[in-house]
């Protein structure tokens, strides 16, 4: 038998905001945090903007030591983990700390500790490598590091998908709790890659926005002047929990996932399928896992990155996936105002999705002037919309084909 699996803690961090509540008014307002970059060899980049996290202090919550052992996406994620963890108050009671496990991932993981580490030796030899530099860099130890500071002894590991990653570690949370394997998940993912090496590394493939001179205007999923997604950078953090087990603590619970889909479009190093044939076959078994017909989704979580091939594969494999009933949907892309989080944009834009079942408004798909006619459903054009929605879908599709899709319900 299938356990229900509900939310009851989350936290973020991104240029938008580092609290959820701070993060979804900028969100809803339609406020974009995309600007220039002003950092050490941007000039080297022919890409300037990015969705820049201001004024974090890792020491407000972080020891000297910690700082020093942990690269920059590993604190991120330990801030948006304690951020969910006080959220829920789950460890404020007595559990079983062998059924609370963590599937916590990263695209890329410690980039900047990597190349740090990588100039200092060709500069002054082996002499200059940190002992911390392999546990630094590699994608899967904030998920043990998590571990360790809450003394958590369940499944903990990293999913390495691309820009889906932390899509698909909530997606297999929510499986190992559904089926009794645990109880209790921390799942998300962080990422820290907004560097000049990894946007002129993007921009070579011809995947980002090179639109400098308007930052908070060059990310515009679905319009027919985009050129490409910008960069941001964040964590994300959700706190999944059996149902019986959240209702008998008391917990607030903010809604409940349901539905569960991953699939391979199996066609290019980075393309989607251009017919979307991947994404439409994710949807559809996120659909049927919920056990519901597609006509009870009203909401769309778009991977909406603004590649102009992206976007038009989306279309058509929502298109494919939802039939007549697609030109009902309210369908957006976060991305428009926090870029894209690459191995963290599953996680963040899952609580947006959330705390849109939550509170029945819908965020915007900003800087959306000029639809592009391939384009051709209901983006949330510029301004947020109240709409009751009782299940809502969230797409992530990552380079290599590897999609993941995730229904939401209100909890009643």
């Amino acid at each position: 038998m299938r356990r229900r699996v509900v939310v009851t803690g989350m936290g973020l961090i991104d240029c938008l905001g580092s609290t959820v509540e701070q993060q979804w008014k900028n969100l809803v307002e339609g406020k974009s945090g995309v600007e220039l970059l002003d950092i050490e060899d941007i000039d080297k980049s022919d890409v300037k903007i990015g969705g820049k996290i201001k004024d974090f202090n890792a020491a407000s919550f972080l020891s000297p030591r910690d700082i020093r052992q942990y690269d920059l996406y590993t604190q991120y994620a330990l801030w948006s983990t304690e951020k969910a963890i006080e959220d829920s108050g789950l460890l404020k009671i007595d559990i079983d700390r062998n059924k609370f496990g963590i599937i916590f991932s990263s695209g890329i993981g410690g980039l900047l500790s990597l190349l740090e580490a990588h100039e200092g030796f060709l500069k002054e030899g082996q002499k200059y490598i940190n002992l911390y530099t392999i546990p630094k860099m590699i994608s899967n130890i904030a998920a043990g590091i998590i571990a360790m500071k809450y003394d958590l002894h369940g499944v903990s590991y990293s999913i390495v998908s691309a820009c889906a990653s932390s899509a698909h570690a909530i997606g297999e949370a929510f499986r190992k709790i559904q089926w009794g394997e645990l109880d209790y998940a921390i799942a998300g993912g962080a990422e820290a890659s907004l560097i000049p090496f990894a946007l002129a590394a993007f921009s070579n493939m011809k995947a980002v926005s090179k639109n400098n001179d308007d930052p908070k205007g060059a990310s515009k999923p679905f319009d027919i002047n985009r050129d490409g997604f910008v960069m941001g950078e964040g964590s994300g953090t959700i706190i999944l929990e059996e149902y019986e087990k959240a209702k008998a603590r008391g917990a607030k619970i903010y809604a409940e996932i349901v539905g569960y889909g991953a699939s391979t479009d199996g066609y290019h190093l980075t393309a989607p399928h251009p017919e979307g044939l991947g994404a439409t076959s994710c949807m559809q078994a996120s659909i049927n896992d919920a056990e519901i017909s597609p006509d009870k989704i009203s909401y769309i979580n778009a991977h909406g990155t603004a590649t102009p091939v992206g976007d038009i594969a989306e279309t058509k494999a929502i298109k494919k996936c939802f039939g007549d009933h697609a030109k009902e949907l309210a369908i957006s892309s976060n991305k428009s105002m926090i870029g894209h989080l690459l191995g963290a944009a599953g996680a963040v834009e899952l609580i947006n999705t959330i705390l849109t079942v939550y509170y029945d408004i819908i965020p915007p798909t900003i800087n959306l002037n000029n639809p592009d006619p391939e384009c051709d459903l209901f983006y949330v054009p510029n301004k947020a919309i109240e709409k009751k929605v009782e299940y809502a879908l969230s797409n992530s599709f990552g380079f290599g084909g590897q999609n993941a899709s995730i229904i939401v319900k209100k909890f009643n």
